[in-house]
């Protein structure tokens, strides 16, 4: 899944692989990385499905005993052309 990419310099990028599935979702949210990384663990913890929500505002809920890896980071800028680097 994913989503339009943002002019928001505040979101953060998420990709989560889902074990038995060859794609990954990946979207970018309005949550910081530190509340991403609290909702994964507190998920895999109480085995609960992490729920997390995109800047379109929609959700994206993923059981916990299905979590292969979470990556977070920051979107990269897209640059154009071939002289760009």
């Amino acid at each position: 899944m994913a989503t339009k990419k943002s002019d928001n310099s505040d979101a953060s990028h998420v990709r989560i692989a889902v074990t038995n599935i060859n794609s990954e979702l990946a979207f970018e949210t309005a949550t910081s990385p530190a509340d991403i990384k609290a909702a994964v663990a507190a998920a895999i913890s109480a085995g609960s499905p992490l729920t997390l929500t995109d800047i379109r505002g929609h959700e994206v809920i993923v059981p916990a005993d299905k979590i292969g890896y979470v990556e977070i980071g920051q979107p990269a800028e897209r640059r154009v052309g071939f002289g760009a680097l």
